[in-house]
């Protein structure tokens, strides 16, 4: 098992991620949001969509799942991070 770390920012890609990986957190490093996945390297990819929504943004109907909260720039601004749920698919590109 290891832990990889991705950049997060509201124009998020389609991760490409080990099936059954676990997202731990989502957090600051240094001022920049990250995320943290625990991964088991030897299975094969699969897509996860990864949305970014700020405070008072509209959100369509999807299912998703609630990953964690951040702030930047002192707190000025708030996003919320979530996972649409049912959303993977192994032979679709990030």
């Amino acid at each position: 098992m290891t832990i990889w770390k991705f950049p997060v920012r509201p124009d998020l890609p389609t991760l490409r991620l080990p099936k059954g990986a676990r997202i731990l957190c989502v957090q600051t490093q240094a001022g920049e949001p990250q995320l943290w996945v625990l991964v088991d390297k030897s299975q094969p990819l699969e897509s996860r969509r990864i949305r970014v929504y700020g405070t008072g943004w509209e959100m369509d109907e999807a299912a998703r799942e609630y990953l964690g909260t951040f702030q930047v720039e002192g707190g000025a601004l708030v996003f919320h991070v979530f996972e649409e749920m049912g959303g993977t698919d192994a032979n679709h590109p990030s």
